[in-house]
Parts: structure tokens; sequence; C-alpha cells
């Protein structure tokens, strides 16, 4: 379903109608206006006509101003209009790879528009840099508070921060002080945080740095991290990958999520095939050497105690710490009944 009244094809035709034949054919190739909808470099088109890549460019140029003073063209000035608002309603400046599906999910339908957007004088392109992805504006203030606001955010965030989207949304309308009370809205919000580079969202709608392996999930060992850190407690390495196949509709092998959690730090083994995140406090050890670095670090604690904070850090069974504490070649109680080091 397309979000346009008129009918791109049509309109292209009577646009383009009083060039001469190879300008109009230079035009209809550049941006993909023909039957295949594929747009050619300059390389190809000159090789077609024997001529240089600049000859092709400047005959692109002659034909686009011609198209312009064209009377076709100033009679089809509705078109424009009805594109310039349509790019206000969406925020004011949108990524290229945003607007075009937005507007038709057609590869022809989509070439031209683009079309339009290079004709139109309302119009300005930014060319994709290091920060942001090609885009299109139509309000140069917004285009600035935009980018500005976005360059914050990043600097505002850690290497290793996972925001929920509505979280992040906030954040950034926080850096955004004074922007049109039309656009404080969740959807532009999220159509303005696509057009940067550094910042994107993992399959989960978590925000932070691109990056980040929390982000750009890049196999098992990154969707293991992503599942656990939701369920928020020590899973077994099967769950992991059930969980796995289940959110991400990526078959996980058990034998593979074993030996990803293994190999990364991230994880830490904390029972039989139980794993936790690094990140929760958790350390790898037997259970002896667990109580051992406890009383080091506590000083003398009750049975209680040394239960309820061995299990903070591993995932052991509650016998299994006891019968430790039992061991007189380790451990030993003071005169106050409290366990110590031997």
């Amino acid at each position: 379903m397309s979000t346009i009244s008129f009918k791109p094809k049509q309109v292209t035709k009577k646009i383009t109608s009083h060039l001469q034949d190879r300008a109009r054919d230079v035009i209809m190739n550049r941006f993909g206006l023909t039957s295949e909808a594929e747009r050619k470099t300059l390389e190809e088109i000159g090789k077609k006509y024997g001529i240089t890549r600049e000859r092709v460019r400047q005959i692109e140029d002659v034909a686009l101003n011609s198209i312009k003073k064209s009377d076709a063209y100033k009679t089809e000035q509705a078109i424009f209009d009805e594109l310039k608002q349509l790019m206000n309603s969406l925020g004011g400046i949108i990524a290229e790879h945003e607007l075009l599906p937005h507007i038709s999910k057609d590869k022809a339908t989509q070439n031209h528009i683009h079309f339009y957007l290079v004709l139109g004088d309302a119009f300005k392109k930014h060319r994709e840099d290091d920060h942001f992805h090609a885009r299109w504006s139509v309000d140069d203030e917004t285009a600035t508070q935009i980018h500005d606001s976005l360059k914050k955010l990043y600097i505002s965030l850690n290497d290793e921060d996972l925001i929920p989207e509505t979280e992040m949304i906030k954040k950034f309308f926080d850096q955004m002080k004074d922007v049109a009370e039309q656009y404080r809205n969740e959807e532009v919000a999220r159509r303005w945080l696509s057009i940067s580079k550094k910042i994107s969202k993992n399959p989960l709608g978590e925000w932070g740095k691109s990056t980040s392996p929390n982000i750009r999930t890049r196999g098992v060992k990154d969707y293991a991290f992503l599942v656990m850190r939701k369920h928020g407690s020590p899973m077994h390495f099967r769950e992991v990958a059930d969980a796995i196949t289940k959110t991400f509709g990526r078959k996980t092998h058990y034998a593979t999520c074993h030996n990803e959690l293994i190999k990364d730090p991230r994880f830490v083994l904390v029972g039989r095939g139980m794993y936790a995140l690094a990140e929760w406090g958790y350390k790898a050890g037997i259970a002896r050497d667990v109580i051992k670095d406890i009383l080091k670090r506590e000083g003398p604690l009750s049975k209680e105690d040394i239960v309820e904070k061995v299990m903070k850090e591993r995932y052991f069974k509650k016998n299994t710490i006891l019968v430790n504490i039992q061991n007189p070649k380790y451990f030993k109680k003071n005169k106050t009944g409290l366990y110590t080091l031997v």
C-alpha cells in the first residue's frame, strides 16, 4: 500500500518527455526509472555511449536543470508539496533507507521518489558519513538539532550499555530541549535514532553503541548473552540453547552452545552445566575456594551468612556448601561459634 496519491511513472514520463533521447536515456538509467528498476553507474552508461564518466555527469546535470525549467515540472508542483508534507509528518529529517520503503515497498516506485527528491528544491540530501546514514531533510533547523543530539547521545553511552527502547527515547529527548511538540512521539524518535550509524538496537529491541557485541549480535555467544541477561539468573546451557532457538529463530545445538559459553569471559560456569553472567558478580572456582575468598574478605561468619554469600557468587546446592564448611583441614569455628579459615 503506497502512501502517495499520485502515480510516479506517469509524472516521470511527463516531466522527462521534452528531453532529447540520449539525455532522457541517461536520466532513466542513472535513477533506475527503467523497467529493470536498476540504478546504473556513470561508468556503465559511459560504456554504452562510448563517452567518459565526466561527460555522462555533464549530460545528467544539464538534463536535471532542463527538467526544473520546464513547464511540465511547474505543472507537477503538487507532488513535490505532497512529498514535503509527508517528510514533515515523518520528522523533517529521515534516513533514505527508512523514507523510501515507508512510501512504497516497490523498488521501481522508490527509484521514482528518489528522483523527485533530487529534483525538488525543498529537499536536502545529506551524504552518508562516519556518524550517519544517507538522509533527507526539509527543515534545516530540525536537521541540525537532530545531528547534534544524536552525537551527544552517543557520547553519553558506555560501551556495555543496553538500554530499553522507551528509556533510550527519553534519553534522546533529554538531549533535545526545544524539539517541536508535533515531533515528541516515539515513532518519530525511532526514525531519528535510525539515522545514526553509531547507535543501534539489538534483536530484542535494546539500544546501545553499534560496535558493542550486545548490539551487533554475531553468533551464539552474543545471543546467549542477551538471552541470559533477559532471564536474569543462572541457566543450564541446554536452556540457553533452547531459548536462543525460540527467541531468535536460530536453531542452536547444545554442544555448540556449551563450547561457546566456556570460551567467553562474559560467562561463568557456576554449577553442573549451569552458567551465569560475570557481570552478576559470579566467580569461577570450586565451593571451597569461594568460601575461602569470602572469609578472607569478610572475616568470621555464621553458617547462614556463608551460605547466603556463597549463593550470591556461585550456584551451588546448599548442602554442597555445608559439607565444605565442615572440612577441618580448611575451616574451623572460633570461640563465638563463627567460622574462620584454618
